[in-house]
């Protein structure tokens, strides 16, 4: 089978990484019929930071840089297909395998599929119910035309079925995201001297950077606030990201972070950041893949969302979804402070082995699909 692995933005470069080292490890032991490329769509288009996350998850420079740049939706996702169309052109692959739910998720899996190639959903079947969500479109789209549908946590199986997806279809093979979050534990395990924050004291890591939270300014500001607070008994690490900071100096919110221990830093490589978050007394976050490493490290997590896609994260593992006012975050944090949050368990399947299973129903499960080119 000649594949195409498509990586367009950083959370994708940590689910693509695993299944990049198993079919390395496939075609190592003789036991693979797999040819395969890798396309970076440039979606995250600073190059010297994703150069630098290769490197750091041990993938390869990509095969092509389509560089599709920033833009509205239209435009980025229209870019994507554009150049991503003649790639496939070029290679002619049997399937292309998608990854997450970014534009360029959605976009290469209608290009593959208009030109009749079979298409893989690595993390199928997420929902989180909110069609405001750019990412919710992305991910119904996608999964409605795909002929494999891996999924990472067994609501995602409820949510296909309901949608009428056929059983054959659906593969539970756990989360590439924890495939490669163990990895990297063990690199960092193995070299403590890449330690990125250095305290006996308990701490708490922020992240920040949905729509939704930082370019309305009540809703910005509430936030802020709240971490603020916290931070008066918790001291608090905050990577900002350049939307996120951007926003608060427009807004004029900067000063409410001034004098409460807030670390503010840059983004940071994802090793050292995940050397940060690791130890954390609390992680809080808008993040989707956070929500779900944090279960699997056993951290506490307070997603700063009104609804999530992740819902095992919260039913098994650690996260609670604490809303995006400010009453709501404190009156959770209330509750980690009183011991009354719960400690969690690591989900059924989020063993580190998500990319084995993936490529062994890719070889056991072929696409009966014919291409058009």
């Amino acid at each position: 089978m000649k594949l195409i692995l498509v990586a367009g933005a950083r959370p994708n470069f940590m689910k693509v990484a695993p299944i990049v080292r198993a079919l390395t490890a496939a075609q190592g032991a003789g036991a693979s019929d797999f040819a395969w490329r890798l396309v970076h769509t440039g979606q995250h288009y600073d190059h010297g930071m994703s150069k630098v996350f290769f490197e750091e998850l041990e993938i390869p420079e990509p095969d092509y840089h389509i560089e599709c740049g920033s833009g509205s939706h239209a435009e980025q996702t229209a870019r994507v297909m554009v150049a991503f169309e003649k790639v496939c052109l070029a290679e002619r692959p049997d399937a292309v395998m998608v990854v997450g739910d970014i534009n360029s998720t959605l976009a290469c899996a209608i290009t593959a599929k208009k030109l009749g190639i079979c298409v893989a959903h690595v993390e199928a079947g997420l929902r989180s119910g909110d069609m405001a969500m750019p990412e919710e479109i992305n991910r119904i789209v996608t999964d409605s035309i795909s002929d494999w549908l891996f999924v990472s946590e067994k609501s995602g199986i409820d949510n296909l079925r309901r949608e009428g997806r056929p059983a054959q279809d659906i593969h539970f093979v756990g989360n590439v995201m924890i495939d490669s979050l163990l990895h990297q534990v063990g690199r960092i395990r193995h070299d403590p001297t890449s330690a990125a924050w250095h305290t006996e004291r308990p701490y708490g890591v922020v992240t920040l950077h949905r729509p939704s939270n930082v370019d309305d300014a009540p809703t910005l500001r509430g936030i802020l606030e709240a971490i603020a607070t916290i931070a008066a008994t918790l001291p608090v690490v905050f990577p900002v990201h350049p939307r996120t900071r951007k926003k608060m100096d427009e807004f004029g919110l900067a000063g409410i972070l001034g004098g409460a221990a807030v670390t503010l830093v840059d983004p940071m490589p994802y090793q050292a950041f995940l050397d940060l978050w690791k130890d954390a007394a609390l992680v809080l976050t808008d993040s989707g893949g956070l929500q779900e490493e944090t279960t699997a490290l056993g951290v506490p997590c307070f997603t700063l969302r009104e609804n999530t896609e992740r819902p095992i994260t919260i039913e098994e593992g650690t996260n609670v979804l604490a809303g995006a006012t400010k009453e709501g975050i404190l009156a959770a944090y209330e509750s980690f402070r009183t011991g009354t949050t719960r400690r969690g368990r690591v989900p059924e399947l989020w063993d580190g082995k998500a990319a084995e299973r993936i490529i062994a129903v890719l070889g056991s499960h072929p696409c009966r699909r014919r291409a058009t080119i």
